[in-house]
């Protein structure tokens, strides 16, 4: 008979690391006879290989003789063995239990087995005789548990989970494997970063991609990817998507498709496949349209007012709201890459004049009229004899009407002269050698000296006391030359005459 030396203080030491998921023990089958072996078992899973481990403890009832185990049948029907010290194995057929000892032996079953049964034929000796013989067995049951299977050694891609890292305002994500299993096969996961134009920094229609956005794949050789996109300098909506560029909505517009639970940490599938803070974001301080606007003044006192949106982020169009201090008010929408310079604020409702979007003015949006340096002047000119000094101002064309006074010595009128008008004062001659004619409007005077043309009795004004002879033939003619060209030096003089007095005479 086989008799190994065999310290029992370390069995199956070599398992230990291997196997997991302990079962219940055994049934033990009634003894025939006094001498006997009681068996039990338990059973674990031996992940690397998939199968189920029974450690089998046989029980010698005898403690002044050993058990030698002749004959031993398993049910399945696989090798049986005891794990010695060094490591190698031996069967458990033809081992003697010590006496009032045990002994651990192995079997290796497949993984879906239900139940098991080891059967020892064992005899006793004594002196060398055969004292005792007996039969018996024990079983176990399996099915309760679970099959064992091998532990796998890569994730399948419908099976893979994630954790990722989102920074809205900078434009950039992470996303890793989860685990440290690869994916299986040649199995790609494509995650997608894309960045909006939006017209409000909360959640708003319609909405545009901006610039590119940045795709990238988790597989077996790679296990994390980073993502970055440029943001818009302007209100904007970024998200971390599950899926490639394929998946990208190019427009997002009311009524049409939106990602849903596609963006990472959504509640839904797939996005709750990857844990980590929810991958969209919404913001931006200023608006991604370009409101613009100029202004020109025009020589009637009008305001000419083009609006513009035409910069670099323009995406959506703007609703304009040009208001005149004195009531005017007009809406006008522009679109984007568009102008608009329709809008003609008159002169009558101008003063201050302000550009507003979304109930606020625009920057550079107030402005007050101004008057051209190319609007032509009002013209002076004079006509005199004996007895009356006649001054006229005329207003050109498409100007503003425009506030005159006239001053000869005492005597002072004022008239307003329309714009292609003219208005003429007539004094009686005095003594005063000068008359002035103020326009306050346009910050002028102009001073002109009483020169008759012919001898009314003396030198300088004629005077009520001494009126001056009246001009005829040949003398008449000639005044009124003088006259068409005062008409003409009248313009240059008012021009020179800003913010001091010219004097001239008639």
């Amino acid at each position: 008979m086989i008799r190994p030396k065999l310290s029992l203080r370390r069995p199956l030491a070599i398992l230990g690391a291997a196997l997991v998921g302990l079962t219940g023990v055994a049934a033990v089958a009634t003894p025939a006879s006094a001498h006997h072996n009681t068996i039990t078992a338990t059973a674990s899973c031996d992940r690397q290989t998939g199968e189920r481990v029974i450690t089998w403890k046989v029980v010698n009832s005898e403690v002044n003789k050993g058990a030698t185990l002749r004959k031993v049948t398993a049910e399945p029907n696989t090798p049986v063995t005891v794990t010695m010290e060094d490591g190698k194995t031996v069967p458990l057929q033809g081992w003697v239990t010590p006496e009032g000892s045990f002994v651990l032996a192995t079997q290796r079953v497949p993984g879906n087995t239900t139940s098991a049964k080891l059967t020892v034929d064992a005899r006793w000796y004594k002196e060398g005789k055969k004292t005792e013989k007996n039969i018996n067995d024990g079983s176990i049951n399996l099915a309760a548990d679970n099959a064992c299977t091998p532990a796998p050694k890569c994730v399948e891609l419908d099976k893979a989970t994630y954790s990722h890292t989102f920074d809205g305002p900078k434009g950039t994500a992470t996303v890793k494997l989860d685990g440290d299993l690869p994916l299986c096969g040649d199995g790609k996961q494509y995650f997608t970063l894309v960045s909006y134009f939006a017209p409000r920094p909360q959640f708003a229609t319609p909405q545009y991609v901006y610039g590119t956005p940045d795709s990238d794949f988790v597989s077996a050789k790679q296990t994390e990817i980073t993502l970055n996109v440029e943001i818009p300098d302007c209100h904007t909506q970024v998200d971390l998507i599950w899926g490639g560029e394929d998946q990208v909505i190019d427009e997002i517009v009311d009524g049409g498709k939106r990602y849903d639970n596609k963006k990472l940490g959504s509640p839904g599938a797939p996005g709750n496949r990857s844990k980590g803070p929810q991958g969209w974001y919404n913001g931006g301080s200023k608006s991604c349209a370009t409101p613009a606007s100029t202004f020109a003044s025009n020589c009637d006192g009008s305001v000419a007012v083009s609006l513009s949106n035409d910069g670099k982020i323009s995406k959506y169009a703007v609703e304009f709201e040009v208001k005149g201090e004195n009531g005017f008010t007009k809406k006008v929408s522009v679109a984007p890459g568009k102008a608009d310079s329709s809008i003609v604020v008159p002169a009558a409702d101008a003063g201050k004049i302000e550009v507003l979007v979304d109930g606020k003015v625009i920057e550079n949006g107030t402005y007050s009229w101004a008057r051209p340096e190319d609007c032509p002047l009002p013209a002076v000119t004079t006509k005199a004899d004996c007895k009356e000094f006649a001054l006229t101002v005329t207003n050109p064309k498409g100007g503003m009407p425009v506030k005159a006074t006239f001053t000869y010595g005492d005597k002072t009128e004022t008239r307003t002269v329309a714009a292609d008008s003219s208005e003429t004062v007539t004094f009686k001659v005095g003594k005063s050698e000068t008359a002035l004619v103020a326009l306050p409007d346009l910050d002028l005077e102009l001073q002109a000296a009483y020169a008759p043309e012919g001898d009314c009795g003396g030198s300088g004004g004629g005077g009520e006391d001494e009126p001056g002879l009246p001009v005829t033939g040949a003398a008449a003619g000639g005044i009124a030359a003088g006259a068409i060209a005062l008409l003409i030096a009248g313009a240059v003089l008012f021009v020179i005459a800003r913010r001091r007095r010219v004097t001239f005479t008639a």
